[in-house]
């Protein structure tokens, strides 16, 4: 079945199936807990535990929307720098 869009041979590209390793390292990169997981995208504990075992394979759309909703969670970047006044009339301070 290797027309299959969850299959084929770049493990990286979007709308693929996430392997287990991938789901447990970003669950714990957020510092969450599996049913904390699970809740954030309307999931059973159970199917998320079976997410994380290999016996079950995430949808593309959880994992795209577990990564979308806790992206929130992460910590904020550094503020963008305040932009540069512009010169008065004439050049020259008033």
């Amino acid at each position: 079945m290797t027309n299959h869009p969850n299959r084929g041979p770049n493990p990286n590209r979007p709308g693929r199936t996430p392997r287990p390793e991938e789901i447990i390292a970003l669950r714990a990169q957020l510092g969450l807990t599996q049913t904390q997981a699970g809740k954030v995208i309307h999931a059973s504990l159970k199917a998320w535990q079976q997410w994380e075992a290999g016996d079950r394979r995430m949808h593309p759309a959880f994992w795209e929307l577990f990564r979308k909703k806790t992206r929130a969670s992460l910590p904020a970047a550094a503020p963008a720098p305040a932009a540069p006044e512009p010169p008065t009339k004439g050049g020259e301070p008033e």
